[in-house]
């Protein structure tokens, strides 16, 4: 039976925990917030409750300081799965089984807002959507993926791949590191579906982060910063394979039961995965190659031009 865990970062979300964390342990057996130096209540919240686990920043670090103590608490404590969902009412927790149970298939499950429209789904603000489209065109040119949405915190991750990272970013950009890591550790991501709910559109990055242009500056570094880290793993290709044509995505395989299949040479020789209309691989071999993997321990999978 795999064990999971649900992780929540929060910070000053005193307004949310509450009627959040009852409906996520409806989903998840196994809970655990990461309180990032609250000063709100949220903290006091937290203390009065005995149905969930509690990591405490005695300082506010950062979104990704606390994604982090969350990868720390699943490998330590053992788990099979960890998920991850954000505190603020803009997840479903009644998608966290799905989460577990796509977590069957891949390294990485990644939720999207942008992969399916769902009634009643609320039109992101301008800036955000438009930071999101350029840094996930930048991340899928660089790393050869193929993900719609880059910055959604619905994710799941089998646990002994996040002993593998070495991430060293605090704040909202980690998950770009992460992207850049995971590629360089050959690790499988699939995406899947997700509403895309804002409750609160004049939500705070903090500081200098409120400004959009700042933003998507601080997140061009992050990966700038990123890549360099594995320049020896990752290298861009010739002119030649650069100006290669596009190649059309792969046939999908009908199977007896129903679902269908990406052929198992585009996921790394395994054997054939499931694969249903509603999610999408995001880390086949990419219609261009960018980016190959050339060195690295030898499970690492290398990427090759088609």
């Amino acid at each position: 039976m795999v064990r999971a865990l649900t992780a929540l970062p929060v910070y000053n979300e005193v307004n949310h925990v509450s009627p959040v964390l009852d409906e996520v342990l409806r989903y998840s057996a196994d809970v655990l917030v990461v309180d990032d130096g609250s000063s709100d209540g949220t903290a006091e919240l937290l203390a009065a409750r005995g149905d969930v686990q509690v990591v405490t920043h005695q300082q506010n670090r950062g979104y990704g300081a606390a994604l982090q103590s969350a990868f720390n608490f699943a490998v330590q404590e053992g788990y099979d799965v960890l998920v991850t969902i954000d505190c603020d009412g803009q997840h479903q927790p009644c998608m966290i089984p799905r989460f577990v149970a796509k977590s069957a298939e891949a390294d990485i499950v990644s939720g999207s807002r942008y992969l399916k429209e769902f009634p009643g789904d609320s039109r992101p603000p301008e800036q955000r959507r438009r930071i999101n489209q350029t840094i996930t065109e930048r991340v899928n040119r660089d790393l050869g993926l193929h993900v719609t949405d880059a910055f959604c915190g619905f994710k799941a991750y089998r646990v002994p791949c996040l002993a593998k990272f070495s991430l060293t970013e605090t704040g909202y950009a980690m998950p770009l590191e992460l992207w850049v890591q995971a590629v360089a550790l050959g690790l499988s991501i699939i995406e899947l579906p997700v509403r895309l709910i804002y409750l609160d559109e004049a939500r705070s990055f903090g500081g200098a982060l409120d400004h959009a242009e700042t933003r998507l500056k601080v997140y061009e570094e992050v990966l700038d910063r990123a890549l360099a880290k594995v320049a020896g793993t990752l290298r861009a290709p010739s002119a030649n394979q650069s100006q290669q044509p596009s190649v059309p995505p792969p046939a999908l395989i009908p199977s007896a039961d129903g679902t269908r299949s990406v052929p198992a040479t585009l996921s790394g020789g395994r054997a054939e995965e499931p694969f249903d209309e509603s999610f999408r691989l995001a880390a086949q071999r990419p219609r261009r190659v960018v980016r190959q993997l050339l060195a690295g321990p030898p499970e690492v999978r290398r990427l090759h031009s088609l």
